[in-house]
């Protein structure tokens, strides 16, 4: 059995939950940016929300449902309120996931391996090793020991060819939530 965590989606309905940082704010469009950030200031007035009691029983239930045998995966949702990104959220879902009780290694292996021997593509992808196919990103740091150190990209290889992270988020600033 197979669940997919998507907590930071949930952890944006928590009002004592951080907002989603300042570069993530950037990339989005005005419009997207108002939106979410008028929802967190909804939620933050809403002192009988369910969700801190609801989120907390999340992250317990997906370690005690790997305790108990079950493949968690790491699929980011980017819905709720609109910060969710891809990327920035995927590295977050690592983060909550070790705030959960996962050691880094084991966030790190349900936001990779996980998957792809869920899909039954273990041999081609969701690790390292020669012949595989591989998407891979350099980050500045060791997250294997300090978790925040993945928020530290600095190189992306997708298919082959690197990308520099910081040019590519320039990119696109200002321009989440247009289409």
């Amino acid at each position: 059995v197979a669940v997919t965590s998507t907590l930071p989606v949930f952890e944006q309905f928590v009002p004592s939950r951080p907002d989603v940082p300042q570069k993530v704010l950037d990339l989005l469009s005005d419009d997207a940016r108002k939106a979410y950030q008028a929802n967190r200031t909804r939620i933050a007035q809403n002192k009988e929300s369910p969700w801190p009691t609801m989120f907390q029983r999340e992250m317990e239930f997906e370690r005690a449902f790997v305790k108990a045998g079950g493949t968690l995966l790491a699929g980011l949702d980017p819905t709720g309120i609109g910060g969710i990104i891809a990327g920035f959220g995927d590295l977050r879902e690592v983060e909550l996931l070790v705030e959960s009780g996962f050691t880094p290694l084991e966030a790190i292996k349900i936001a990779t391996l996980n998957g792809a021997q869920f899909l039954g593509e273990a041999d081609h992808v969701g690790s390292l090793a020669p012949g595989k196919q591989a998407d891979i990103m350099l980050v500045k740091g060791d997250p294997s020991s300090k978790i925040a150190d993945i928020e530290n990209v600095e190189v992306v290889f997708k298919d082959g060819v690197g990308w520099d992270s910081k040019k590519l988020i320039d990119s696109v600033k200002g321009q989440v939530g247009i289409r």
